[in-house]
C-alpha cells in the first residue's frame, strides 16, 4: 500500500509540473526534481584544479593546482592514455567564466546536480575557491542544483603531489575537534544551505559524509557521534529549514556493513545504527569501493553487485552510482596495467550501465529519483563527463541520449 501510495504521489507531482501548476521549489520540497527532468542526475566535482595560496604552499607550487599533476602524467604500458589532455584546455575551476561553460555543458546534456568534494582542515576550509568563486560566481548557476560531500578523510604528501612528497607524510587528519566542528557547521549552514539552488529533500538540504569512521573517530563513539549529527541538525533547523537530510557514503562490505568496526557497534546491527543516527540515506562514492579490475564490464558488474547487496540490507534509500573509470596512475608511479580500468570503458558501455542505474531508481519509486555520476571532473582518477581530446564529448551525450529516452527505444 505504502509502495503503491508513493507511485500514485510521484505521478501526480509530475503531472502538475508538466502542466505549469507547480513551481521548483514546491516540487523539490515534495523530492521532485525541479528545473525538469523527471530524476536527479548529480556529478561529482573534484575542486582541485585552481591556484589558492594554501594548496600553492604545502601542495601544488606551480600555481596551476592539480592539473599539475595531471600535465606530468606518464603512460605505463602500449595504449595507456597519459597524460589526458581535456578538450577546453588547462582551465582553473575557480574562474566563473570557465564554469558557466560547465554548466551549460551539464544541464545541456542531462546533468542537473553538482556534487562538491568539500574539505575542512585545521580549522577552515580547503578547496572551496572552485564553489565560491567559479560555481557560484557563474551567471547561469541557476540552471544548476548542488550539494556537497565533506571530504573528511586523511590526506598524506604522496597521494596529492609524489612529486614534492618522496614519503608518505601526513599533511592532514580527517578528524575534528568539537570547536573545528561547530565553526563547520555553522559556516555550511550560512553559506550553502540557504540558497534556492542547493539541493533539498522534502525540504531538506542534503549533505553528504565520506568517511564515517573519521567521524566517529572525531567523538570518539556512537553516542558522541549522535550529540554531534543532533547538533547539526538542531542548527539547520535554526535556520528556518525543516531539518538534515543526512547521507553516508559507504566504503564497502567489510567490518560494520562498511561503515565501522564490528567492536565499535556495541552489537548494534546496521539498520539500528542508522535510525541512531539520524541517517536519511547512503551511496558510494565510486565503483572503486568494489575493488579494480581492468575490464570495464567486469568492473561495473562488481559495483552493481555492491550495490543490490547494499539495497537488500538497507531500510532507507540506496543511492546508485555509475563510474566512468579508474586511473590514478598520475597519482602513484608504482602503478600499472592490473592498476587500471582500460578494457572496453567506452561511452557506449557507460551509457549501458547508466540506463541500469536509471531502471534501478524507476524500480525504486518510494526513493527520490537521484542518479549518481563519478565524475565530472575526476582527471587524475581517468573519470570525468568533461571533453576530452580522445573521446570528444562521448560522455556527456551518452548521459544525454540515456536520460532523455533515446538510447532505450524499446
Amino acid at each position: 500500500m505504502k509502495l503503491i501510495h508513493s507511485i500514485l504521489l510521484r505521478a501526480l507531482f509530475l503531472t502538475l509540473l508538466i502542466r505549469g501548476g507547480m513551481t521548483g521549489v514546491i516540487c523539490q520540497e515534495q523530492g521532485i526534481p525541479s528545473g525538469g527532468g523527471d530524476y536527479w542526475v548529480a556529478a561529482y566535482i573534484w575542486p582541485s584544479c585552481h591556484d589558492e595560496p594554501r594548496s600553492r604552499e604545502v601542495l601544488w607550487p606551480e600555481g596551476t593546482g592539480e592539473w599539475e599533476i595531471i600535465r606530468k602524467a606518464d603512460p605505463r604500458f602500449e595504449d595507456h592514455y597519459q597524460p589526458r589532455v581535456p578538450l577546453w584546455g588547462y582551465e582553473m575551476d575557480d574562474n566563473p567564466v570557465a564554469f558557466e561553460k560547465k554548466i551549460n555543458a551539464a544541464a545541456d546534456h542531462g546533468i542537473n546536480v553538482f556534487i562538491f568534494d568539500w574539505y575542512w582542515y585545521d580549522g577552515e576550509p580547503f578547496l572551496e575557491s572552485a564553489l565560491n568563486n567559479g560555481f557560484l560566481k557563474a551567471n547561469n548557476n541557476e540552471r544548476m542544483e548542488f550539494y556537497l560531500m565533506w571530504a573528511n578523510h586523511d590526506v598524506n604528501g604522496t597521494m596529492w603531489n609524489r612529486y614534492r612528497y618522496p614519503s608518505d607524510t601526513m599533511i592532514w587528519e580527517g578528524e575534528v575537534d568539537w570547536m573545528e566542528y561547530e565553526g563547520m557547521v555553522e559556516r555550511v549552514i550560512r553559506q550553502y544551505f540557504q540558497r534556492p539552488n542547493y539541493l533539498k529533500i522534502d525540504g531538506e538540504p542534503v549533505f553528504s559524509i565520506f568517511s564515517f569512521q573519521d567521524l566517529l573517530n572525531s567523538f570518539g563513539s556512537l553516542e558522541g557521534t549522535k550529540k554531534a549529527l543532533e547538533y547539526f541538525e538542531s542548527e539547520v533547523v535554526k535556520a528556518g529549514l525543516p531539518g538534515l537530510h543526512l547521507q553516508l557514503i559507504t566504503m564497502g562490505m567489510w567490518g560494520n556493513a562498511g561503515i565501522m568496526g564490528d567492536d565499535e557497534a556495541g552489537g548494534m546491527e546496521l539498520n539500528e545504527i542508522v535510525e541512531y543516527l539520524g541517517i536519511s540515506s547512503m551511496t558510494t562514492y565510486n565503483w572503486r569501493m568494489a575493488g579494480i579490475r581492468e575490464d570495464y564490464i567486469r568492473w561495473a558488474e562488481d559495483g552493481i553487485a555492491l550495490r543490490n547487496r547494499w539495497d537488500s540490507r538497507l531500510d532507507i534509500p540506496y543511492f546508485p552510482v555509475v563510474s566512468i573509470g579508474w586511473d590514478n596512475t598520475p597519482r602513484y608511479a608504482e602503478f600499472g596495467k592490473k592498476d587500471v580500468v582500460h578494457i572496453g570503458n567506452t561511452p557506449d558501455s557507460f551509457a549501458a550501465y547508466l540506463l541500469q542505474a536509471k531502471g534501478y531508481a524507476d524500480e525504486h519509486p518510494d526513493q527520490p529519483p537521484l542518479i549518481l555520476i563519478n565524475a565530472w571532473n575526476e582527471w587524475v582518477e581517468g573519470a570525468y563527463l568533461e571533453p576530452d581530446m580522445r573521446w570528444g564529448y562521448g560522455y556527456l551525450e551518452a548521459v544525454k541520449k540515456v536520460m532523455s529516452g533515446l538510447y532505450d527505444k524499446y
